[in-house]
């Protein structure tokens, strides 16, 4: 695995490969790898001849008061962890090198960049979507893989797709969870035992509302109250949403469809937690399994989906 700090080396590296007539794919991560990163790379291997992946802190996708300066840096055991998995280019810029000096340019995906996470965290997605659009500049992949646990984040990235042009394929991937089914995050290192075993209830609260879509109701109201009535039964987590939404726009559906996505945001302890079920899987019968019985692979299975 070649490790390049520049745009201009990264270039260099990519057009060659395409001259050679191969496909990229490219996994964008901030470091701190888990398993469901490391999931994406196996997706990119197994469809692309050739994998880069990213390692870059962003730190315009984060609020005056959230956690840029404590969240997890472990470069080494990263680059130790990518190489296993075979990736051919790990692109790791500075900031200085991603936003040089005077840069002024931003992408601001509205509406959809709004909604959700983009709701509570005013400018994140502008963060987001900038710095993804730089890498798919730099990169020029043929794919791009990102995890359905930030499905918000998809749901921007797909439409910054479309409306700029971009000629490639985004792909989602399913969540990977820990053996207890919490999703996997670099930031449930930050849990403390009890707030580990509180952040449960996220998962039991989408449990419940999926049961719920499997037995034929429609309502979105009733769905979000019995999602909220598992939630409050667990102190010290506090919602900042529960919705079910049009997993392409995040706008807010009455009734439950295909294309639908039932969507939880918590904080649990100082840290904030996000989680995610697609109605698609649970309408063809897909079944949820218990917190026991949840695996640490990825699964096309419903209550297995991203990074």
């Amino acid at each position: 695995m070649f490790v390049v700090e520049t745009v201009e080396e990264i270039r260099i590296a990519c057009r060659a490969l395409k001259r050679a007539g191969k496909t990229l794919g490219l996994v964008p991560t901030m470091g701190a790898l888990h398993e469901g990163h490391l999931s994406l790379v196996r997706a990119s291997r197994g469809t692309c001849d050739a994998t880069v992946a990213s390692i870059f802190v962003n730190p315009t996708q984060f609020g005056p008061n959230e956690d840029l300066g404590k969240y997890p840096r472990t470069f080494e055991s990263d680059c130790d962890a990518l190489e296993r998995e075979g990736v051919d280019l790990l692109f790791a810029p500075s900031v200085a090198e991603m936003y040089p000096a005077g840069a002024s340019t931003w992408v601001e995906v509205e509406g959809v960049g709004d909604r959700l996470d983009g709701a509570s965290r005013p400018g994140h997605f502008r963060g987001v979507a900038t710095v993804v659009a730089k890498l798919f500049h730099i990169v020029g992949p043929t794919r791009a893989f990102f995890g359905q646990k930030d499905a918000a984040q998809l749901a921007v990235l797909r439409k910054m797709v479309r409306d700029l042009n971009f000629d490639l394929e985004i792909v989602g991937c399913p969540i990977v969870r820990e053996a207890d089914g919490l999703a996997m995050s670099s930031r449930n290192r930050f849990l403390s035992v009890e707030d580990r075993e509180r952040a449960l209830v996220i998962g039991r609260a989408l449990r419940a509302g999926s049961e719920l879509v499997a037995a034929g109701e429609s309502s979105a109201a009733k769905l979000i109250a019995a999602m909220r009535a598992v939630m409050a039964g667990e102190a010290g987590v506090r919602v900042d949403y529960v919705a079910v939404v049009d997993r392409s726009t995040l706008e807010e559906i009455e009734d439950v469809r295909p294309g639908g996505l039932l969507a939880i945001a918590a904080v649990v302890g100082t840290t904030r937690l996000i989680d995610n079920v697609l109605v698609d899987k649970v309408l063809v019968g897909a079944v949820i399994p218990e917190e026991k019985d949840v695996v640490t692979v990825a699964e096309e299975g419903f209550f297995a989906a991203g990074r």
